[in-house]
């Protein structure tokens, strides 16, 4: 009933229409957090090639450091995927797929590398990975009508990543 009172005051009054993507209307995404988990899972395999290297492998500490490297991998490609996931389930809407019909495909490719990440250790899937991300975060600022950039991350792996220019 009080729906059907709103419904009429609104055709009369023509009230101004709230869009939010939950129930607390934030509006905070932001895919940099998916790029820096990507920038990790290449880091961890670069961290741990070089201790492979190292060769202390019967060492206690080498077994240490190279279990605590897999974890953060494996947690950060998993960061990866579910933040993409959340910008893209919560945010994406059909509009935007019409005017970048990619975006399946990468949300799917995404969550490919992701899993390929965990459960390999090879550089190339990393940096694919990070390279679909940035592909994600370039179709999201466009979206928000924000130019990019390509910068070299400030760290290690020292990776490019996709930056609003604000």
């Amino acid at each position: 009933m009080l729906y059907q009172i709103l419904e009429k005051l609104d055709r009369v009054f023509g009230f101004k229409h709230a869009k939010a993507h939950c129930d607390i209307p934030c509006g905070i995404y932001d895919p940099h957090l998916a790029q820096i988990a990507a920038l990790t899972v290449i880091r961890m395999i670069d961290l741990s090639n070089d201790l492979i290297k190292g060769g202390q492998k019967e060492n206690l500490e080498f077994h240490n450091t190279l279990t605590r490297y897999i974890l953060v991998k494996e947690e950060h490609a998993e960061l990866c995927k579910r933040e993409v996931r959340v910008i893209f389930g919560d945010f994406i809407k059909k509009e935007h797929v019409d005017k970048y019909p990619e975006l399946p495909t990468l949300m799917h490719k995404i969550m490919q590398l992701g899993s390929k990440a965990r459960q390999t250790t090879s550089r190339e899937t990393a940096l694919e990975l990070l390279g679909a991300v940035n592909r994600f975060a370039e179709i999201f600022w466009e979206i928000k009508g924000i130019p990019t950039k390509k910068v070299k991350a400030p760290y290690k792996p020292e990776e490019e990543i996709i930056y609003p220019v604000l």
